[in-house]
């Protein structure tokens, strides 16, 4: 039987000091935090530039810090603490004007390609 899991923003800043520490750079950017089946939770701080390319599974972020903007596709909406924003797999994104102090939970899940329902 798997086990329930909490994760709090204080562990997923740990982690990512510990990462930063670890390679003796202050540009390692994301942390692995937790995986379970498909499921790949991660903490993710991009320093001055977002550099991601398009991901193979679909994607999940939540805000925990800072506000600026996200590039979807041909879309670019606005985020802050708690927003939610999904990308699906295979589309170009990448977070704009951020500050220094952002950083957002990301989920990966599903098969490569992305699921292929849409529930709205």
């Amino acid at each position: 039987m798997t086990k329930a899991k909490h994760l709090d923003v204080k562990q997923a800043r740990r982690a990512l000091s510990l990462k930063q520490a670890s390679s003796g750079e202050n540009t390692a950017p994301f942390s692995i935090l937790f995986t379970h089946g498909s499921l790949v939770v991660e903490v993710y701080q991009p320093v001055i530039t977002d550099h991601q390319e398009p991901h193979d599974r679909d994607e999940c972020y939540v805000i925990i810090e800072g506000q600026g903007n996200f590039e979807m596709g041909d879309d670019i909406v606005s985020f802050g603490p708690g927003d939610f924003l999904f990308v699906p797999a295979g589309l170009p994104h990448r977070f704009t004007d951020f500050g220094d102090t952002m950083s957002t939970w990301v989920m990966f899940y599903g098969p490569d390609g992305g699921e292929s329902t849409n529930s709205g």
